[in-house]
Parts: C-alpha cells; structure tokens; sequence
C-alpha cells in the first residue's frame, strides 16, 4: 500500500477557500485535455438547446408543471404526469450535465502551466450563463411558457454556444497579440455576416413564438402575428446571410487568403446550403415536429460556424517549439484545427 499523503490543515482550510488553486498546484492537464474540456462544454451547449427543442416540439413544456420542484408535492417526475414529465425533467436534469461539462472545462483551463486567466474567465462566463438560463427557465414553466420568455430562453442559449466556442478555439491559440489574417475589407464582410446571422436568429425564435408548436397541449399564448409572415422575413434573412458567405468565398479567393479562413468559409456555405433546404420543406411540409428539431439544430451548427469563421481571421501562434511567430499562416492554422 502507498504512503497516505499527508493532509495539514492548512491544506484543508486553503481547500475550502480556494479549491480550484489547490487542484491547480496538484495537477497539470495536457494541452488537448484542455481542449477536450472546452469542446465537451460547447457540445453540451449545443445538446441542450436541442433536448429543449424536444420539450417543446413534444408538447413536454409543462411536463413538470412548476419550479424549481416538478410538482408541489414532487421534486422529480411522477408516473402519474407520463411522458411528458419524464421528457420535461429529463431535460432539467441534463443541465446539471453541461453544469458537470463547464466545470470541467474551468478546472482544465486553471490548472493548465502556465496559467492563462483569459480561459479561466470564458469558462465563467458560460458558468453565469447557464446558472442564469437554468433560472429562466424556471420562468419559462411559471409563466406558462410565454414566448417571449421562451425566445429569451434561447437567445440566452446562443449566448451560451457563442462563449463556449470562443473558449474552443482560445485553447487552441497562444496568448500573444491577435495578427490580422486578411485585410480591413474582408473583416468588415465578416462582421455583417455575423450580424445577419444573428439577427437571423432573433427572427426564428419569433417565428417559434408565433407558430404552432406552443410547448404544451393546454392554451397557450402566442405572439399575435402570422408566423407564415414572419417565415418568409426569416427566409430573406437566409438568403442574405447565403449571399454574404458566398460573395465572402470569392473575395477570399481574390486576395488569396490563408487556407483557415477559406475551409471555414466553405464549412459555413455547405452547412448553409443544407438548413436553407431544410427550412423550405419543413414550411411546405407545415411545420412537421422531427424537421422542426433538425431546423434547431442546424441553427447552432450555423453560428458555431459564423463565430469559427470570424475567429480564422486572425492568428495567436501557439508557445510551441516547433512553431514560430513567422510560421506559415497555413501551417499556424492546421496546427490549431488538429
């Protein structure tokens, strides 16, 4: 049998006070441990909004009629409330799993030599922003799903993804100053393509809230528009945002930009091309629950890949030995997506 180490109580009062420093002193995680941390948190992310879709879509919303207990009377499900109960507390409880998925991530990333806060302070960030849309939530059930709410419910969700692959792709990069990639113009094409994308976005939670998947089988209120209206608006949202990434593609091409940049331009187009289609079968086909939940999930594949796209742009070489600052831009960029 190994020697037990040897506890002092210093060590346990700093344990208290500061555990994640103590954990720190003890433990350095491999770089790719750190990014399989940050990735496992925006997985988790993106897992979520779709199991919140199927809440919804499954008529679950108020499976577990209040909160934070299922029932007055119940903190969890019962048999008496069936499927619904199960699906609508099954997706609560997956919450404690991405609450499991960032705090790994915030260990990771303060436990890495050296220590980089910036990391530390992103996996907080998603820390807040899930203890404050696992609150909202709770709204959401006790306003007997109120679209608006429901709409910021989501929109906090994409808040969640948007930090979170910031997070990805900062693992992945050194600490030094951001070297521009591309020129002034191309930048600028970018950010009104993130902006597009998320006011795309904006517009399909109010086209949630008007259409006819309300969450629940009882009455439940709705955004006093034509959803059929507000499709179309959202359609010419997509066109534009298709629009951009393509005249992008060129102008990357012109220039003769970096690979980075023109992988994650295509990677965008193709997702694209694929949730534009989607988009117009589930409206002809009247808005069928399974193309509904796809539609989601195409949603948060389009802006991980808007924000990777905006991320390619700039360069943070890695503190590696085999890579310097006047590396190739290619080979900076592979590095970073192995």
């Amino acid at each position: 049998m190994g020697d037990v180490p040897n506890v002092t109580r210093a060590d346990a009062v700093a344990a208290v006070r500061n555990p994640l420093a103590l954990i720190a002193e003890r433990w350095t995680p491999q770089p790719r441990t750190v990014q399989r941390a940050a990735l496992a948190a925006l997985v988790m992310a993106v897992v979520i909004v779709i199991t919140g879709g199927a809440v919804r879509l499954t008529g679950s919303g108020l499976g577990c009629p209040t909160w934070p207990s299922c029932t007055e009377d119940s903190l969890t499900t019962t048999r008496a409330m069936g499927i619904h109960g199960v699906i609508e507390f099954g997706n609560r409880m997956l919450t404690y799993v991405l609450c499991a998925a960032v705090g790994w991530a915030i260990i990771a990333a303060r436990s890495q030599k050296p220590w980089r806060r910036s990391l530390t302070r992103l996996g907080w960030t998603q820390f807040w922003l899930v203890m404050g849309n696992a609150v909202l939530g709770g709204i959401v059930v006790l306003v007997g799903l109120n679209p608006y709410t429901v709409a910021a419910h989501f929109l906090l969700s994409t808040a969640l993804i948007a930090v979170a692959t910031v997070m990805w792709q900062r693992t992945r990069e050194g600490d030094a100053a951001p070297r521009p990639l591309v020129g002034k113009a191309v930048g600028q094409l970018v950010w009104f393509l993130v902006t597009a994308s998320a006011l795309l976005i904006a517009v399909g939670t109010v086209v949630t809230g008007a259409g006819p998947h309300a969450g629940d089988s009882t009455e439940v209120y709705r955004i006093p528009i034509d959803w059929q209206t507000v499709a179309k608006l959202h359609a010419v949202l997509a066109w534009i945002v298709v629009t951009l990434t393509f005249a992008l593609w060129f102008l990357l091409k012109a220039v003769d930009a970096p690979r980075g940049p023109l992988l994650r331009t295509r990677e965008l187009f193709l997702v694209l091309l694929a949730q534009g289609a989607l988009g117009y079968i589930q409206y002809w086909t009247h808005l069928p629950e399974l193309l509904v939940g796809l539609h989601m999930f195409g949603s948060c594949l389009t802006w991980v890949g808007v924000l990777r796209l905006l991320l390619s742009l700039r360069e943070r070489p890695l503190d590696d030995p085999g890579l310097t600052v006047s590396a190739p831009a290619d080979r900076l960029v592979e590095h970073a997506s192995s």
